[in-house]
């Protein structure tokens, strides 16, 4: 048995010997915490990278060249144009094919995302030439993130509609009484955005209408890469406004939702189309009160496919649609 003051003596030695296993241990510790933290981070900075470059390639489309003109694709006369939007943003280029007789109704065609005047797989030229033998004048022309000169960020139809109603009231100028906006994809949800705002088109034919709106947005994510709903669509909400200078909310998607437009409109749509649901269709046709307007739903057409798979029947149902509506005899 040892004497107590040994015992005591024993005691104070090992509790103030250093525990070296146990620093080691909590460097160790601190080790593996910085590490997680580091990973963390990491996967964070991805995921958001991952939003902002889908933010970004959305902000700015890459688009074809114009490589033709309509008197090497259809013999149809024209003259380049230049004029700026509504609101003097910008300058816009274009075509202006007048009409073989004078005419005081004119066409503008509103292009989809993506492309330009021309959009081939349309194809556009020809229904420019269809509009051009009904003796229309026909206005073709880029919006800014298609132009050839100064691209400019698309933005979904915030700036689009002003470039369109610069068109518009080139028509008008032009000679126009009537005006009918023919518009695809974004461009048809851009015609929607600008009738808002004047009262100068009297009619539309709106085809594969793509409006931009939160669950569009995301159901064309989800075709690309599956991300989760939330909070991808929080973080774009947010990187918008940084890379193009436009906010979802800026876009009058609920207005248009619940829109009965004075005017006539020709909704055109199919039921495979993987860009633009067709109930978008549906419900804004649902909700128009002018007895001129209609819905075309098409079973199995694709987004902006439906003339080149269905030419006859989309020319038939265009014309009667014209010819139902009050517009000038020239």
């Amino acid at each position: 048995m040892f004497p107590i003051s040994e015992n005591r003596s024993l005691k104070q030695n090992v509790s103030s010997a250093p525990p070296a296993l146990s620093t080691r241990l909590i460097r160790f510790k601190h080790i593996v915490v910085a590490l997680i933290l580091s990973i963390i981070f990491f996967l964070v900075f991805c995921f958001i990278a991952l939003h902002a470059y889908i933010a970004w390639v959305l902000s700015y489309p890459a688009v074809a060249p114009v490589y033709s003109n309509p008197m090497l694709s259809k013999g149809m006369e024209y003259e380049e144009v230049t004029f700026p939007a509504s609101d003097g943003s910008r300058s816009v280029s274009g075509w202006y094919i007048p009409a073989e007789e004078n005419s005081s109704k004119t066409i503008v065609f509103s292009h989809g995302y993506g492309a330009n005047r021309e959009e081939s797989w349309i194809p556009m030229y020809d229904l420019a030439h269809y509009a051009h033998q009904q003796n229309f004048n026909v206005i073709m022309f880029d919006y800014g993130f298609a132009s050839q000169n100064t691209r400019v960020v698309a933005t979904g139809g915030k700036a689009e509609s002003k470039q369109l109603l610069g068109a518009v009231q080139l028509a008008k100028q032009k000679g126009a009484q009537e005006v009918v906006v023919w518009g695809f994809s974004m461009g048809a949800g851009t015609a929607l955005q600008a009738a808002l705002q004047t009262e100068d088109i009297d009619a539309m034919i709106l085809d594969s209408t793509f409006l931009l709106e939160p669950d569009t947005l995301y159901h064309n994510i989800q075709n690309q890469i599956d991300l989760p709903k939330q909070p991808t669509l929080q973080i774009l909400t947010m990187l918008f406004p940084i890379l193009n200078g436009t906010s979802l909310n800026s876009i009058p998607y609920q207005e248009v939702s619940s829109k009965a437009y004075d005017i006539p409109i020709f909704f055109i749509h199919g039921t495979q189309d993987e860009k633009a649901p067709y109930p978008m269709a549906e419900l804004f046709a649902s909700n128009q009160t002018n007895p001129n307007s209609d819905v075309w739903i098409v079973e199995e057409a694709r987004h902006e496919l439906i003339y080149r798979e269905h030419p006859r029947e989309y020319l038939n149902k265009v014309s009667s649609f014209l010819g139902g509506i009050s517009l000038a005899q020239k």
